[in-house]
């Protein structure tokens, strides 16, 4: 390979297009150039459009297991309701922050694609085991009524899955999480790697349509697979998740031939480790007023000059003072390095925001379903309406939404802009963020209005739909919110860091965070609201008993305050954003 690329590398002339060198850069499946083979061209929707089956495919295994996974813990492991909300939000931010291991690999030593091809086969795995525990009563605590339970424990009769069942239950459903969380990054990235840095109008259509493929996915989880589970029983429901899995690693093997691979280079954190060891082992030096003067400042464009945050990082840039260059890395970094850095700490803000977002995801896939349980599930006379498949309400809207979003928002709102994607990433997290406010508001009034229905002794329930506003508003602000941090963080990888499913990953790290604050939230808010006469907000099996309308106007406050910070973050990383790296030529290590 390094014979390929170095004879490519010839190719190249002092006047050669980035295009050319990405070119270059990029490899196919066997590791060779994509420039060395002329007759087929790599890249292109062509290419990306095996990666968003796969997406759609996994999606739909996921989903379906993880949007009713309290359904099956609760009535069949027969854990209480507040400890089975907690096991679903910690499942889910695990698969999320397991996204950080998957980057990892994937940039530093693997590769996006064997990435997603062995982890693949490990989330297959787990769907495999999923669906031979549901199966075998042997290896489930025997069956009982848990909604007549009442304060903390089971019904009369329950017991609680322990020991070798709890083992089998949480290993399959931990290897899913590794799966699928080592998947997550690089499903995205890979895809958006096929197209070149100096197409952003396809590249901002690219994450447009990941999303419609990824509402596609879970549509047909909420509906299809949902239906399934109710219907024919969980363990022919994760068997299904199995199938579409299976499916799903079709469509990434059948393009094998057309990707534009990105190869690995090492390992991502240790040039970050460089930076910091650097700069405060030269923390009492003065930086130079002129960045030519420090190390690889001197080969800068004037238009990518060194940010003027976190100036003490400088520092690592300031050669030793017989002016030698020869220094050991640990000692003496490049601007590049530095200003690498720079761009990781001036992001985490905006990702920090993001977090109370995914707290309100969370209750909708955990105490919203079992609110939709309580209601009138009742659609005709001979069909119920599964609680999760309310998830599904706002899918079917965006998958109608989203084209028009690319088709009809994005040319009108280009014209006023000048933005390539009709509003910059960030406007468009600042959008979701403000909607996802009312989505808790509308969750509050909702729930109180069915407590206070159900506490009356009303003979008729209230409908189920009466809860389908929630997703509705929640689904929207994911549109913007999800697509919109996806494609800021990818276009920080842009800046010649060469760490796209790390910073792709760190979108996901936001719905681990989300999910384990919302783990915690609610174990705090029991804690805090408990009484000597009583149990907390949400210490019961029923919901009548419990508050969770409170609940939900807590998140709303939250929310809103998240917002308002959110804007002040974003104006301190507007003030100042990170320069273009991918201008500097300046590419060597100390």
């Amino acid at each position: 390979m390094d014979e390929e690329l170095g004879t490519a590398g010839k190719k190249l002339e002092l006047g050669s297009s980035a295009a050319a060198v990405e070119e270059i850069m990029s490899v196919d499946w066997r590791g060779r150039p994509c420039c060395c083979n002329p007759r087929r061209k790599h890249g292109g929707m062509p290419a990306a459009a095996f990666v968003l089956g796969f997406q759609a495919f996994e999606m739909m295994a996921i989903a379906a297991v993880g949007n009713n996974l309290i359904t099956y813990v609760f009535n069949e492991m027969h854990f209480s309701l507040s400890r089975s909300a907690n096991t679903v939000t910690n499942f889910i931010g695990t698969v999320f922050l397991l996204s950080l291991l998957g980057g990892f690999l994937s940039d530093s030593y693997l590769g996006s694609f064997w990435t997603m091809l062995i982890f693949a086969f490990v989330e297959l795995t787990g769907f495999i085991l999923l669906c031979v525990q549901a199966h075998l009563p042997q290896l489930r605590p025997p069956h009982c009524n848990m909604v007549s339970s009442s304060g903390q424990g089971g019904g009369p009769g329950c017991v609680e899955a322990k020991g070798f069942e709890a083992f089998i239950f949480f290993g399959a459903l931990y290897l899913v999480a590794l799966g699928s969380g080592c998947l997550k990054p690089n499903i995205i990235s890979h895809g958006a790697d096929q197209f070149r840095k100096e197409e952003p109008k396809k590249l901002s259509s690219y994450f447009n349509m990941a999303y419609l493929a990824f509402c596609i996915g879970q549509l047909f989880a909420l509906t299809l697979l949902v239906w399934v589970q109710t219907h024919s029983g969980m363990d022919v429901g994760f068997g299904v998740s199995a199938a579409a899995m299976a499916v799903g690693l079709f469509s990434l093997v059948s393009g094998t031939l057309l990707y534009r691979n990105t190869p690995p280079r090492g390992s991502v954190f240790t040039p970050i480790a460089q930076v910091f060891v650097a700069a405060i082992s030269k923390r009492k030096q003065i930086c130079p007023s002129s960045s030519e003067m420090l190390h690889g400042g001197q080969h800068i464009n004037t238009t990518c000059a060194p940010s003027s945050k976190f100036r003490f990082l400088d520092k690592a840039c300031i050669r030793s003072g017989d002016g030698s260059s020869s220094e050991s890395a640990w000692r003496l970094c490049t601007i590049t390095q530095v200003e690498q850095v720079k761009t990781i700490i001036s992001v985490l803000p905006i990702f920090a925001c993001t977090i109370i977002f995914n707290t309100i995801l969370a209750q909708l896939q955990t105490f919203s379903v079992q609110q939709g349980n309580s209601m009138n599930k009742q659609l005709t006379k001979h069909f119920q309406i599964p609680p999760a498949s309310l998830q599904a309400i706002p899918y079917i809207i965006l998958i109608f939404v989203v084209p028009l979003y690319e088709t009809v928002f994005v040319p009108v709102a280009r014209k006023f802009t000048g933005n390539d994607a009709g509003i910059s990433p960030v406007q468009r997290i600042g959008t979701g963020l403000f909607i996802a406010t009312f989505s808790m508001v509308s969750a509050a009034l909702m729930e109180s209005k069915r407590r206070k229905a159900a506490l009356q002794g009303s003979n008729q329930a209230l409908s189920i739909f009466w809860i389908a506003p929630q997703f509705l508003i929640f689904g929207l602000s994911e549109m913007f919110t999800a697509v919109g941090l996806i494609e800021f963080f990818y276009k920080q990888s842009l800046q010649g860091m060469q760490m796209h499913s790390f910073f792709t990953a760190l979108t996901y790290c936001s719905y681990s965070f989300g999910f384990f604050l919302s783990s915690l939230l609610v174990s705090l808010v029991n804690k805090v609201s408990s009484t000597p006469s009583g149990g907390g907000w949400l210490t019961h099996n029923d919901l009548n008993k419990d508050r969770l309308d409170l609940l939900y106007w807590l998140l709303a406050a939250l929310s809103l305050v998240n917002f308002f910070n959110f804007l002040f973050c974003s104006t301190w990383y507007s003030s100042n954003p990170p320069p273009k790296l991918s201008d500097h030529p300046n590419r060597a290590t100390p």
